[in-house]
């Protein structure tokens, strides 16, 4: 990780015209090499959300093998929560967790694919994508719910999706990702294009509607037993 973007301790108001700055800063061009890991990340809380809980599963990516991805890491952090639930501002509450979870992994990915939105924000800097920032490294958002923008109706076989745009932009995708299942909401966060976000979504799926990554993150999240894990 590169050297720090900005102080966490921001009001509001301060962090909505950070983020402005931010998404000015974001790649959506692809600078990806070749990815032998893959990591997946989800934030849950504890204590009625005093508590922030970073999972981060790291997978290596094995193509030629009849299990693509296996897991090869996986670490949790546990830390008090630094700032309220406000609505455009989750980034700001979930990734300083998000950071010390990848500060503890001895692999680095290649590639991150994050259980939120990436550029599909009203001010275009997601979680995803501001994650993408602070690791320095091509970032995807799937999120299971629209934030923001519009899009015509999907079709129902797995791969099919449909643009999701805010005035003249394109911010995302709508993509099936299991037939006759809620689709999903990919969007690029930093480092890559659409095409090619939406290209390692459908790479990753498995039998249910998310990505292998974010599904095991998710997975890990969600979990009550995370003493022993941090």
């Amino acid at each position: 990780m590169d050297a720090p973007l900005h102080d966490w301790n921001l009001a509001p108001k301060e962090a909505v015209a950070l983020q402005t700055e931010l998404a000015k800063r974001l790649e959506s061009t692809d600078r990806i090499g070749s990815v032998h890991h893959i990591a997946g990340v989800d934030i849950g809380f504890e204590a009625g959300g005093d508590i922030t809980r970073a999972a981060v599963v790291v997978l290596a990516w094995q193509p030629d093998s009849t299990q693509h991805l296996a897991v090869v890491e996986q670490v949790v952090h546990r830390e008090p929560t630094r700032m309220p639930y406000i609505p455009g501002l989750l980034s700001f509450r979930e990734i300083p967790a998000a950071l010390e979870a990848f500060a503890k992994l001895t692999i680095t990915p290649e590639l991150v694919m994050v259980d939120g939105q990436g550029i599909a924000h009203p001010r275009r800097l997601g979680v995803a994508a501001h994650l993408g920032l602070w690791l320095n490294l091509p970032t995807i958002g799937i999120a299971k719910s629209r934030l923001t923008g519009q899009h015509a109706e999907v079709g129902n076989t797995r791969g099919d999706w449909a643009p999701l745009t805010s005035g003249n932009d394109v911010i995302g995708a709508v993509l099936r990702s299991r037939e006759n299942v809620k689709p999903v909401f990919v969007s690029p966060g930093h480092r890559l294009s659409l095409e090619t976000s939406l290209d390692w979504v459908v790479r990753c799926l498995g039998r249910t509607k998310l990505p292998e990554p974010t599904r095991l993150a998710d997975r890990l999240a969600s979990r009550r037993d995370q003493k022993r894990l941090t």
